[in-house]
């Protein structure tokens, strides 16, 4: 096709969770290969909030950092460049995505991923991300998670849309690249620093929504959701969907962190780092049931369920603050 412009060489693998998924993209060109859950454990992207306010149809539960604050993390953590543009103008915004990729380096893109041509699910989603690595007349052409298909393609007239949407979690027109140091940082040497920032915050949030008493919170309300809803059997679905598949690999992101404390456990020999493995792997399974327990009050409107859900979130709140103790002592 005329017009092509394309970033040679580039492996275009998705991955499970999005922001990880454009990371491992910007940083494989840099010549930095990293599993995802080593990515999403140097960026300390597991967290928790709870979130209900009187605008909202229904609570919202979260299991990461808030978006692009990962990558922010890594490239502080790892000492990479990171170079950010934002702006209000759709004309500069092309400009600051064509001129690096034209310069043969690909870009990371923040936009709401109601707007993509591909994308399976229509719902508004601001904190999305998404690698970009050529374009021609009508398409761009980005990498997205294995389960929206990988090396994707859109219109650039969806890209334009999805990227200056306004709302909850969008930012303007974002778009970053990264350059690692001629001498990068070895990730190794900054794993614990990494697992002991993720575990500082998530012991001693600034509220209680956040945390481990954000899921201590969560225990307390999820009985009362089957009131709490104008439309259970939607609404409680749903959020058991977004806990499993949103919480990308399930379980709110802790399969993820699990896999994440494996792999360090295998390049560092520390008692505290193998109980906050097998805590999180506990976790990991726990919060996969209160999913299927919250899917379950929906369809049948059985409140026993939501009771039940709220003893294993319990149960959460003290294991997920046991693990964090431990690795807090790295």
């Amino acid at each position: 096709m005329s017009g092509m412009v394309m970033v040679k060489d580039l492996d275009v693998r998705g991955m499970q969770h999005c922001e990880t998924t454009a990371l491992g993209v910007l940083l494989r060109h840099e010549g930095l290969d990293l599993s995802e859950p080593m990515l999403f454990g140097l960026g300390s992207g597991l967290s928790f909030i709870y979130w209900d306010s009187k605008g909202m149809g229904f609570p919202f539960l979260g299991g990461r950092v808030k978006p692009f604050e990962l990558t922010r993390n890594l490239a502080s953590l790892l000492g990479l460049e990171l170079l950010v543009g934002e702006t209000t103008s759709p004309r500069k915004a092309w400009q600051n995505v064509a001129a690096p990729i034209d310069a043969g380096r690909p870009v990371g893109l923040q936009l709401d991923s109601y707007h993509l041509d591909y994308f399976s699910t229509k719902v508004h989603f601001g904190g999305h991300v998404v690698a970009m690595y050529g374009y021609n007349e009508q398409d761009a052409y980005l990498v997205d998670t294995d389960p929206q298909g990988g090396a994707v393609s859109t219109s650039r007239a969806s890209l334009a849309r999805a990227r200056a949407e306004r709302g909850p979690m969008t930012a303007r027109h974002r778009s970053f690249t990264i350059t690692a140091p001629t001498r990068p940082t070895s990730p190794t040497d900054r794993i614990i620093p990494a697992i002991k920032t993720c575990a500082d915050v998530f012991l001693n949030p600034p509220i209680a929504n956040l945390g481990h008493r954000g899921i201590e919170k969560t225990a307390k309300q999820v009985p009362k959701w089957l009131q709490r809803s104008g439309d259970p059997r939607e609404d409680l679905p749903r959020a058991a969907a977004l806990m499993e598949r949103a919480g990308t690999g399930g379980a709110l992101f802790r399969n993820l962190y699990r896999d994440f404390l494996a792999e360090c456990a295998q390049l560092i020999d520390n008692s505290h780092l193998r109980t906050g493995h097998s805590l999180y792997a506990e976790a990991a399974t726990l919060w996969t049931q209160v999913a299927a327990l919250i899917a379950a009050a929906g369809e049948s409107g059985d409140a026993k369920n939501l009771v039940q859900a709220g003893s294993v979130l319990h149960e959460l709140s003290r294991i997920e603050h046991a693990a964090m103790r431990a690795l807090s002592m790295l």
